[in-house]
C-alpha cells in the first residue's frame, strides 16, 4: 500500500521549485515561526499566496498541500538520517489533519531560510535534537486550520453548521453519517475560503489524540529493505563522471608533485584536477578513479602544522585550564566555602577528538553551468550549503539548487558544508556532473572533530557528605564561536558548558567557567551531542566520586540531591528500580547510574558490566529511563535510545582521534574501532509520559552512556577512570 506514495516521499531526484509548488491545485496551508513563538501565520488561499509570493509581503516556513486525490504532501524541512523525523513530522499533521499516516507524501523542502528556518538555530538546519520541539505547535496547527477548511467547504456544500460535521481519515462526514466527501473532492473549493485567525484555531487535546503516541510503523521503512532508498551517493545523471579525491594529511598543506601522466594513462581516466589541498582524478567509473589517484603518486608540503602532535595539543589544553575562563555559572562562594569544607575533592577529567565515521562516506554531485549549479548531496544544513556554493560559484542563490537525499549517518558531520565545497572547486574543472566520493581513509582522517576536552573540577564535602561547593572549569575549542555566533557571547560558549552549568543537583555554592582553547592544525565539529557529551560523563562520574568519599550508594546520594527537581528525580527511580539496583552482582561485576537534563529532556541509565581479569570490560546490559515530555512516536525514541546508547559506548571503548606530525593516526574500522556485535549489551528503555513540551532525543543517549559505564567499572574494580575511551590496562587484575 506504502510503495508508490513512499516513492514520491523519498526518492526526490528532481528539485520542486517554489512556484511550481504554489501553482499546484487544491488547497495550500502555508506557516510562518517567528522566534520561538508558537503562534502560526496561515496563508490565503492559493491564488492570494501566490500574489503575496511575488510583494513578498508572506513568507510562511512551510507547506501543506492536498490535491485532487486526497493526497496529501508535505514539504518536510528536516533531514532524515534514520532519526525517524519524515515519521515523526508527519504524524504530528495527521493528527490534527485526520488523515491516515499513509496519506502524508513528503517531499525535500528547498533551502530557504525565510520558509524552513529550525527555530532553534534560526537557518534550515537539522540538529539540536530540535526537529520535533521545533515544530511540535505548527505541524499540528496547519493540520488543524486544514481540517477545520474542509470541514467548512463540506458545511457549506451540505448548507448545514459545521459544527455539526466531523471529519475522519480523509473524509468530512455530516452529523448522522449519511452524507460524506473526500479531503479530495473538497480541496479546490476549500482553498477559496479565507483562513481563521490563528488564534481561533482549536488543537486537539492530547486526551483525543489517536495517533500522536502510537507506535506508527516508520514510513522509510519499506524502501530502506528493499532498496529503493537514495541516499546522497546513489545519485546517477546522464554523462556523469565520479571523482575519487585525496586531501593533504595535514590541515593546510598542499599537493607538492603528482603524476598526471601515469594517472592519465589508466583505462577510464579522463582529467586530473589539483586544486592545491586536494587532487582529484576523475574518470568514467570509482575503480579507474581510485586506480589512477594510486598511480599519481602524489607528494605534500606539509605547510605551517607539519609538527602538530597529540601530546603537545593536550599540554596545551592542560596549560590553559589554569587560567580562569568566561563564567557560564556563579551560584554563592564557591572558592570560600572549599577552603572551610570538611573534605575536599579535585579531579581532572579528559575526553579525546572524535571521528563521525558515519556509514556513508562523505561524497557530493555536482553540475556546475554558466547560469547555474545543481548539488546532490545528504546534509544537515541545506541552506548553509546553498549559500557557500552561492560564494564559491559567484551565482545567486536563486540559481543554486540543493537536491537533498536521505543521509546515511549525519550525527553532525553533515552540519558541516566542507565536502560540498570541495566537490565544486573540482566541478569548476569538470565539463558536466561530476560525483566526489570520499574514501573511508579520507573521511576519517579528514573530518571535523568532536573536540578534546580537558576539564578540572573540585568539591567540599560536610561533615555527613552533603556537597556544600562544587567548581569545574572546561577548557576546549568552540564550534559555536564559528558556527553559531549568537551562542558565544563574552567568550562563553553556550554549547561547552551544556549540562555542566546546570546540573540537575541541589549544589548551594557552585562555579562553572569555560576557557576557549583552539588547538593547531585541527578542525572541530558538531558530533553526536557536544558539550553534553563531555559533560555528562565528567559530572556524574565526579558525582560518584563524592557519593564514594560520602560513604553512601550512588542512587542514595543522588536521591538526596534531586528533591527540588522531580521529574530528575523520576527517571533515577525508574531506572534504578528497572535494573534491580542493589541486587547481588557475581565479583567483578558492577552496576553505574548516570543522570542527565539535556536536549530538554531527563534521562537515566543503569550501566551492567563484567570486567575480566586482562582489564577488558563488557557491558551486559543498559536500563534507560527517559521523560522527554510528550512524545510522538514510542518506536521511534526506544530506537534513538538504542542507537545513541551504542554511539556514545562505542567512544567510551573505542574511540579516539590522535595526531602525529600533523597526521590523523587512525584511517579506518581497523584503527578507529566500530562496536563490534559481539560487544552490544541488551539496552532496555522504559519512557515516563507526561504532558510536558516535547524534548529532544536523538542525542541524548550518547551524552549519559560513558558515565554510567565508568560508574559500573568504579563497581566492579574500585578503581576510577578519568579519561575516555577507558584505558582497560589500568582493570588489570594483580590477584
Amino acid at each position: 500500500m506504502d510503495g508508490p506514495i513512499l516513492r514520491e516521499r523519498i526518492a526526490e531526484e528532481t528539485a520542486v521549485s517554489r512556484r511550481a509548488f504554489l501553482h499546484g491545485t487544491g488547497l495550500l496551508l502555508g506557516f510562518a515561526l517567528t522566534g520561538a513563538s508558537t503562534a502560526s501565520v496561515f496563508a490565503a488561499p492559493a491564488s492570494r499566496v501566490v500574489e503575496n509570493d511575488v510583494t513578498g509581503t508572506f513568507a510562511p516556513n512551510g507547506f501543506i498541500r492536498i490535491n485532487p486525490t486526497g493526497a496529501v504532501t508535505l514539504i518536510m524541512p528536516m533531514a532524515e538520517m534514520g532519526q525517524g523525523v519524515y515519521t515523526a513530522l508527519s504524524m504530528l499533521l495527521a493528527e490534527e489533519l485526520e488523515v491516515e499516516l499513509d496519506q502524508i507524501q513528503v517531499q525535500h523542502a528547498p533551502a530557504n531560510d525565510a520558509l524552513y528556518a529550525n527555530t532553534f538555530l534560526h537557518i534550515q538546519t537539522t540538529g539540536a535534537s530540535s526537529s520535533v520541539r521545533a515544530f511540535w505547535t505548527p505541524l499540528r496547527q496547519a493540520g488543524a486550520v486544514g481540517r477545520n477548511l474542509l470541514i467548512a467547504t463540506a458545511a457549506k456544500r451540505w448548507n448545514v453548521d459545521p459544527a455539526t460535521c466531523h471529519a475522519k481519515n480523509g473524509i468530512v462526514f455530516n452529523a448522522s453519517g449519511s452524507k460524506h466527501l473526500s479531503y479530495g473532492e473538497l480541496a479546490k473549493a476549500a482553498a477559496k475560503l479565507p483562513m481563521p485567525p490563528a488564534a481561533s484555531v482549536r488543537l486537539k487535546d492530547p486526551k483525543a489524540f489517536t495517533l500522536i503516541g502510537t507506535r506508527a510503523k516508520r514510513v522509510d521503512s519499506s524502501i530502506k529493505v528493499d532498496g529503493r532508498a537514495l541516499y546522497g551517493i546513489d545519485a546517477r545523471l546522464p554523462g556523469m563522471k565520479v571523482a575519487a579525491v585525496a586531501i593533504s594529511p595535514v590541515l593546510g598543506g598542499k599537493a607538492k608533485t603528482v603524476d598526471e601522466k601515469a594517472a592519465l594513462a589508466v583505462k577510464g581516466v579522463r582529467q586530473v584536477v589539483n586544486i592545491d589541498e586536494a587532487v582529484a582524478v576523475v574518470a568514467d567509473h570509482m575503480g579507474a578513479a581510485k586506480k589512477g589517484l594510486e598511480a599519481a603518486a602524489i607528494t605534500w608540503d606539509d605547510g605551517p602544522n607539519g609538527t602538530v602532535n597529540n601530546a603537545d595539543i593536550v599540554k596545551q589544553l592542560e596549560e590553559e585550564s589554569k587560567k580562569p575562563g568566561a563564567v557560564a555559572r556563579r551560584d554563592g562562594d564557591a572558592g570560600k566555602t572549599l577552603a572551610q569544607a570538611a573534605q575536599r575533592l579535585e579531579a581532572v577529567y579528559q575526553v579525546p577528538f572524535l571521528a563521525h565515521a558515519a556509514m556513508e562516506p562523505m561524497n557530493c554531485t555536482v553540475h556546475l553551468q554558466k547560469d547555474r549549479c545543481d548539488v546532490w548531496v545528504g546534509t544537515q544544513a541545506i541552506s548553509l550549503t546553498q549559500s557557500l556554493v552561492a560564494e564559491l560559484s559567484g551565482l545567486p542563490r536563486d540559481a543554486i539548487k540543493i537536491h537533498n537525499h536521505l543521509i546515511g549517518g549525519g550525527f553532525g558531520r553533515r552540519l558541516e558544508a566542507d565536502g560540498t565545497v570541495l566537490a565544486v572547486k573540482i566541478a569548476k574543472h569538470v565539463d558536466g556532473p561530476v560525483k566526489v566520493i570520499w574514501s573511508r581513509e579520507e573521511d576519517i582522517q579528514h573530518d571535523m572533530y568532536r573536540p578534546y576536552y580537558f576539564d578540572r573540577l573540585s568539591a567540599g564535602l560536610d561533615a555527613v557528605g552533603e556537597p556544600v561547593a562544587w567548581t569545574h572549569r572546561i577548557a576546549g575549542s568552540s564550534i559555536a564561536a564559528r558556527y553559531i555566533p549568537y551562542w558565544f557571547k563574552d567568550g562563553l560558549d553556550l554549547d561547552a558548558v551544556e549540562a555542566a552549568a546546570k546540573p540537575p543537583y541541589a549544589l548551594p555554592n557552585i562555579h562553572v567557567d569555560y576557557v576557549r582553547v583552539e588547538p593547531p592544525g585541527v578542525r572541530t565539529a558538531f558530533w553526536r551531542g557536544v558539550g553534553p557529551t563531555h559533560n555528562v560523563f565528567v559530572v556524574e562520574s565526579f558525582m560518584d566520586e563524592l557519593a564514594h568519599a560520602a560513604k553512601q550508594d550512588p542512587v542514595a546520594y543522588r536521591k538526596g540531591l534531586l528533591g527540588h527537581n522531580p521529574r530528575a528525580l523520576g527517571v533515577l527511580s525508574l531506572a534504578a528500580e528497572k535494573a534491580r539496583w542493589g541486587s547481588p552482582l557475581p565479583a567483578r561485576h558492577g552496576r553505574g547510574i548516570s543522570v542527565q537534563f539535556a536536549f530538554g529532556s531527563y534521562l537515566s541509565q543503569v550501566a551492567e558490566v563484567e570486567v575480566a581479569a586482562d582489564g577488558s570490560v563488557k557491558v551486559k546490559r543498559i536500563v534507560c529511563a527517559v521523560d522527554c515530555g510528550m512524545y510522538v512516536n514510542p518506536d521511534t525514541i526506544e530506537a534513538q535510545v538504542e542507537g545513541g546508547t551504542l554511539f556514545g559506548l562505542t567512544a567510551a571503548l573505542h574511540g579516539s582521534i590522535t595526531f602525529k606530525d600533523g597526521r590523523v593516526e587512525q584511517s579506518n574500522f581497523d584503527s578507529y574501532l566500530p562496536m563490534r556485535i559481539d560487544e552490544v549489551p541488551v539496552v532496555e528503555t522504559h519512557l515516563i509520559k507526561n504532558a510536558e513540551a516535547p524534548g529532544g532525543i536523538g542525542e541524548a543517549p550518547t551524552a549519559i552512556v560513558s558515565a554510567a559505564v565508568n560508574n559500573a567499572i568504579f563497581a566492579a574494580t574500585g578503581k576510577r577512570l578519568r579519561r575516555l575511551p577507558f584505558d582497560t590496562d589500568l582493570l588489570k587484575s594483580s590477584s
